[in-house]
């Protein structure tokens, strides 16, 4: 990949997150709590929905910087050396690995985030602090793999269906899609994979907001869904998919779309050099 190009999708990547996690924080608010343990109004409800948004500040741009020039730099290493066909696979690949790097920094955020939203009565620093002292820094990736097993199933459905969805719209229209256009195929691709994949979504949450020591907070993924299922059936297993789905496809309207149009403008400016 190119210097350009690299620079492009770091600064794009980064950019989009941001937009994306403070715009709809408060719908991931919502949905966390409905998956938590003690319920959604024991767990604060609709109050203080803005609780834990230190934490996804200073961790958007980063996680998705990390997740678009891994993606971007993987796609670009192996376009050239596959057929067309293969393109699918290679969208898989390249998303897998870029979603395995960026949990390193979603994770430790997603943890203290989600611990605030559903103690609304604490704050993210007091959270952090507490979390450190009680766990030390591994406490910090609590829920690293059940995160990556999440995230990596949502991938593979997500961004071959996106990239499948804007070359079957470009093809009809015969040009390069607008950004909006990308944003409405990211939309569709995000709704249909966060539909399929919460029931990992509702594991991740128990096992980051589980009390230390528990089993559910060992992060043994089939055992805590067994639990879910045991207590509260299938829809346990799809507790908080609505507001899941309307987060992530209006996010994937808006984390794709920008991430395009701000990819685009920068990759047109003079300033970035080859």
């Amino acid at each position: 990949m190119e210097k350009r190009q690299f620079t492009a999708s770091l600064l794009a990547g980064g950019c989009a997150g941001m937009c994306v996690d403070l715009t709809l924080f408060p719908l991931d608010t919502i949905k966390t709590r409905l998956q938590s343990q003690q319920g959604f109004y024991k767990a604060g409800g609709f109050r203080g929905i803005y609780a834990g948004v230190p934490s996804a500040a200073l961790g958007s741009f980063p996680n998705a910087a990390a997740f678009f020039v891994t993606y971007e730099t993987v796609k670009s290493l192996l376009g050239s050396s596959v057929s067309p066909y293969m393109a699918p696979v290679t969208h898989m690949v390249a998303a897998s690995l870029g979603e395995i790097v960026a949990c390193l920094i979603r994770v430790p955020t997603e943890v203290i985030k989600q611990r605030t939203q559903a103690c609304p009565s604490s704050n993210t620093y007091r959270i952090l602090l507490g979390t450190l002292r009680e766990e030390g820094f591994r406490g910090l990736y609590r829920g690293y793999n059940s995160t990556v097993l999440r995230e990596i199933p949502f991938s593979l459905v997500q961004f071959p269906l996106w990239e499948y969805l804007k070359s079957l719209w470009s093809w009809k229209q015969g040009h390069v899609l607008y950004p909006w256009q990308s944003a409405v195929c990211g939309a569709f691709a995000g709704g249909f994979a966060a539909l399929v994949t919460t029931p990992m979504d509702v594991a991740k949450t128990r096992i980051m907001l589980a009390k230390a020591g528990t089993s559910t907070a060992s992060g043994n993924i089939p055992h805590v869904l067994c639990e879910v299922w045991k207590a509260k059936g299938f829809s346990g297993l799809f507790a908080g998919s609505l507001p899941r789905m309307a987060s992530i496809s209006i996010g994937g309207f808006i984390f794709l779309g920008a991430y395009e149009k701000f990819r685009r403008t920068i990759l047109s400016n003079n300033w970035i050099t080859s």
